[in-house]
């Protein structure tokens, strides 16, 4: 099972930080190369623990659903969300936030499991773990180019 850790400095307030990143209009404003949007559960606003979202985006050229909820949340410090549906045979992505000086170190942990078996093993190796771990890490630029903003 893949795991990616990505962490990355933002020079705003920790609850800002975690704010947006349980924004489902701002997770739409970072991921706009592959067209998320929200279409089913919490559309707008913040995120809660429980709460799911259905997203729709087009990852590897293929438009594609994805049902994520939040299963754990302690505000501001950490929320986790799981995939109840969708391509992966399961993913888990815990959003942690750590103060630091006057700015925030937001760490993403996201480890996944590939469906298809072996073939997924493949794809892991060729370019799945590759892909993921760019738009973790794009997402992440995008969240702190917000925060940094305001």
């Amino acid at each position: 099972m893949p795991i990616i850790k990505h962490d990355i400095y933002i020079d705003a307030a920790i609850h800002v930080c975690f704010d947006l990143a349980r924004n489902v209009e701002i997770h739409a404003e970072t991921t706009t190369k592959t067209k998320e949007r929200a279409i089913d559960g919490v559309t707008v606003g913040l995120m809660e623990n429980g709460n799911t979202v259905t997203w729709e985006a087009t990852h590897l050229g293929v438009k594609q659903k994805l049902t994520a909820k939040i299963i754990a949340m302690e505000k501001p410090y950490m929320f986790t969300d799981v995939m109840v549906k969708g391509v992966f045979r399961s993913f888990t992505h815990i959003h942690e936030f750590i103060e630091s000086g006057t700015g925030t170190i937001m760490i993403d942990t996201f480890s996944y499991k590939s469906p298809f078996g072996i073939l997924g093993k493949i794809a892991d190796t060729l370019f799945l773990e590759k892909y993921m771990r760019h738009f973790i890490v794009n997402r992440a630029k995008e969240l702190k180019r917000i925060a940094e903003k305001r």
